[in-house]
């Protein structure tokens, strides 16, 4: 008689294969230790700790009492779209049509899976530039095709060249990946980076996918630039986007994609087989967001720079550990390898004998190995007594 075999024998071999994300496993694990009694500082997720502003809230529950509680059309509604388009022209300089160009999402995670489902399956290979968000890969291998790993150099402050470019190129290449405000390393690229990769692109008829979620978290002298607005970009570029990390609606679950009208028709065809269309009252709220008053986003940034300066300042302290002022985004990637270059095991030790969750860096990529990221989008209070244990844990210099 045979022996019975588990269920997991049902899943697909992609699916046993992957990984859940490490960043929710952190959280994961803090929660466990919170509903022990442990105090826990959970530094480890990616949310602004700010409220959604009242306009917006408002507008979304107007719109659920005025009746707005169906379906919409599957792309989104004509106000948010249109919302979409003119803020594209109005921030990034991308013309593009709201009705054929845009693309609305339930979260900016599910426009990169459609984007995936439509351009990626096996045979093809994605250049990803790394330490990169740690859903890329996954999102990538769970279509069907194979994340080229492009490592970038902590020691050059992870700068992106052409000669890094071209050699991680293989054959089957034809997407490549970028993020701009970095998550994690909180880089900016800067107009050289983005012409290096415009050329590489243009020169190999490579599709290039840009993720610009933090694009609105800059500091100081940092400018975003989307790489769509580069001649001969624009009929090879989507523009991923969302309104989760800008306007602290993380629980709404609002993303979109914007591009030439053919890639937007083929991921049309697999969202219409998968969730029909983004929450209808939830579009209302994106609308007024986009359109309604930013001084909000200001002043969230404003509040996230002085947290930056104070990590960035107090973790240089600790013996072991370095640190940049970052660019953009609310996360410090901090250099640990004086330390322990086993990131997982580093994060481990933290969270274990001082109650602090923090991501190890390689699950941003091998070039992430030795580092760890701290999202600095909580209260100072918490910031504080982050800190202060980590300085207690490894000392001051």
């Amino acid at each position: 008689m045979n022996a019975p075999r588990t269920k997991d024998r049902f899943a697909s071999t992609r699916v046993r294969e992957a990984t859940p994300s490490p960043t929710l496993a952190v959280s994961d694990k803090a929660r466990q230790l919170k509903a022990r009694g442990i105090d826990v500082v959970e530094l480890g997720g990616g949310y602004p700790d700010f409220i959604t502003p009242e306009h917006v809230r408002r507008a979304a529950s107007d719109a659920m009492n005025a009746g707005d509680t169906h379906y919409v059309g599957g792309s989104g509604t004509p106000a948010f779209r249109k919302a979409i388009a003119e803020k594209l022209g109005r921030d990034n300089g991308i013309t593009v049509d709201p009705d054929s160009g845009v693309f609305v999402t339930p979260g900016g995670k599910f426009s990169l899976f459609l984007a995936a489902q439509a351009f990626v399956e096996h045979g093809v290979d994605v250049m990803v530039l790394e330490p990169a968000w740690v859903s890329y890969v996954p999102i990538i291998e769970l279509s069907g095709g194979r994340a080229v790993h492009v490592g970038l150099d902590p020691d050059t402050n992870f700068v992106i060249t052409r000669d890094i470019l071209e050699a991680h190129l293989t054959p089957d290449t034809r997407i490549i990946m970028l993020n701009s405000p970095n998550n994690p390393t909180g880089r900016v690229m800067t107009r050289a980076e983005i012409d290096a990769v415009a050329t590489f692109a243009v020169d190999h008829d490579l599709m290039v996918w840009t993720d610009e979620m933090y694009e609105k978290i800059i500091y100081d002298a940092a400018t975003h630039h989307s790489i769509a607005t580069v001649p001969g970009l624009a009929d090879r570029t989507l523009t991923f986007n969302g309104l989760s990390k800008a306007y602290a609606m993380t629980g709404w679950r609002l993303g979109y994609v914007a591009g030439a009208p053919e890639f937007i028709s083929q991921m049309a065809k697999i969202n219409s087989h998968a969730i029909t269309c983004a929450t209808s009252f939830a579009q209302a709220g994106g609308a007024a967001a986009l359109t309604g008053p930013q001084a909000f986003v200001g002043e969230m940034v404003t509040a996230w720079d002085r947290r930056r300066r104070y990590v960035t300042t107090e973790l240089n302290r600790v013996k072991g550990l370095r640190t940049t002022l970052v660019e953009g985004a609310f996360y410090a990637f901090v250099d640990a390898r004086e330390i322990d270059s086993d990131s997982v095991r580093l994060a481990d030790r933290i969270l274990d004998e001082v109650h602090v969750g923090v991501v190890p860096g390689v699950a941003f990529g091998a070039a992430g190995e030795g580092h760890l990221r701290l999202s600095f989008a909580t209260s100072d209070e918490a910031l504080k007594k982050a800190v202060d244990r980590i300085q207690s844990l490894f000392g001051t210099r």
